[in-house]
């Protein structure tokens, strides 16, 4: 972290308005990007001014042997996953004793399909996928966490991220096969 960086933390910390302001205008778009990849827009946006919320009335615990924008981004992840679970999106609801675990490190892609693509079909997925998958793939947790996290199974996370990743490759095989042709 920059001098100037930890600077502005410390006034945030000691309650300085204006600081907290330009942390804010730093870290907003950022942060709402990483709700967008759990809530729709609006909900998004009500939820990262909810995360920051929380990280201004809890700045003093923040450590500085990590970086602020981890720090924000769990509390921005772990806010989401709180709007989610007052809707009542329900993980643990899923048979997992037949389920194959298959490899779950393998996320090749068809080089024609791009990045943007991805991020669209994503979105499409059934909602307690998409929060497994975001977990996994773009925020890098592993199942243990997840299931920590969502309060579920390590089981029933690796079978969300399997059917996921199925139905992930099914919303993406047209383009696939576009691309053959």
């Amino acid at each position: 972290m920059s001098k100037t960086h930890h600077i502005l933390i410390s006034r945030c910390q000691k309650q300085d308005e204006k600081a907290m302001m330009q942390v804010y205008d730093l870290y907003c778009n950022a942060m709402f990007n990483v709700a967008c990849r759990y809530l729709n827009d609006e909900d998004a946006k009500d939820a990262m001014q909810d995360g920051f919320l929380k990280a201004f009335i809890n700045i003093n615990s923040y450590a500085f042997n990590f970086t602020f924008g981890a720090w924000l981004k769990r509390i921005i992840i772990n806010t989401c996953l709180d709007v989610l679970k007052k809707r009542k999106l329900e993980f643990s609801n899923i048979e997992v004793e037949d389920v194959q675990i298959l490899d779950d490190t393998n996320w090749s892609f068809d080089s024609t399909i791009t990045k943007e693509e991805i991020v669209v079909a994503i979105n499409k997925l059934n909602p307690k996928y998409k929060v497994v998958i975001n977990l996994y793939l773009v925020e890098g947790y592993d199942h243990e966490e997840i299931s920590q996290i969502l309060e579920i199974p390590i089981k029933t996370s690796r079978t969300h991220l399997r059917r996921g990743k199925l139905q992930l490759q099914d919303l993406l095989k047209d383009k696939y096969h576009d691309a053959r042709y």
